[in-house]
């Protein structure tokens, strides 16, 4: 069969599928769970095509911590690098991650942490992301005016908030979500979020803020 004719993508998959699958199966199950021929099931093709795409199971598992790097660290980083008139919209422009899991993977994130308690590897993956992002929030305030100190602990109580939402598996509404908001922003920056801000944060995930706080019936609250 000739390279990348329909047939011979479907005898070996691709490599983003290999992927796609694996991480489904850290996801449900933790990293044990990540093998060749469970993944072979999964996909429907030949256990031996795995090779065409990695070396080894450690190679695969190197590929999901660069996919996670990438969709999480520099996802969050990208977000504190991104236009805003005022630190407030800086900081919705930051909580976007934690309403869109094409800019961070929430669910991904638990995972990553849990097999971080089996691999020094990965403990030291995450503790170079914890810095980086904390950095990347640290310089988004200093953009704005606050003082180095100031700056890094507001990014890092902002940080280890999210973290620990995530870690305890905390689970909201979207409506109770968005009624919280603004009370994070001010409390996170010392400023009230603009109310054209906080509209153009709610058109951003499809609701309008009137919306959330007529469903809660704490209009103003």
């Amino acid at each position: 069969m000739p390279p990348g004719s329909d047939s011979n993508t479907k005898w070996k998959g691709s490599r983003d599928a290999w992927l796609d699958a694996a991480f489904e199966l850290l996801l449900d199950s933790g990293v044990d769970s990540v093998r060749i021929l469970p993944l072979a099931k999964r996909l429907d093709v030949s256990r031996t095509s795995f090779y065409w795409f990695f070396k080894d199971r450690e190679a695969l598992l190197d590929a999901l911590i660069e996919r996670w790097r990438e969709k999480n660290t520099q996802g969050l980083v990208r977000q504190t690098e991104a236009y805003a008139e005022s630190i407030t919209e800086a900081i919705l422009n930051v909580f976007d991650c934690w309403l869109d899991p094409k800019l961070f993977d929430s669910p991904l994130e638990f995972a990553m942490r849990s097999w971080a308690l089996q691999s020094d590897e990965v403990a030291k993956e995450i503790d170079m992301a914890d810095e980086a992002r904390i950095e990347a929030l640290t310089q988004m305030f200093e953009r704005y005016g606050f003082e180095p100190l100031a700056a890094n602990v507001r990014g890092r109580t902002i940080y280890l908030t999210q973290i620990g939402y995530i870690s305890m598996k905390t689970q909201e509404t979207l409506e109770v979500r968005m009624q919280r908001i603004p009370a994070y922003v001010e409390i996170f920056t010392g400023q009230a979020p603009q109310p054209r801000e906080l509209q153009r944060f709610q058109a951003r995930h499809g609701r309008a803020m009137e919306d959330a706080q007529a469903a809660s019936g704490t209009a103003g609250h």
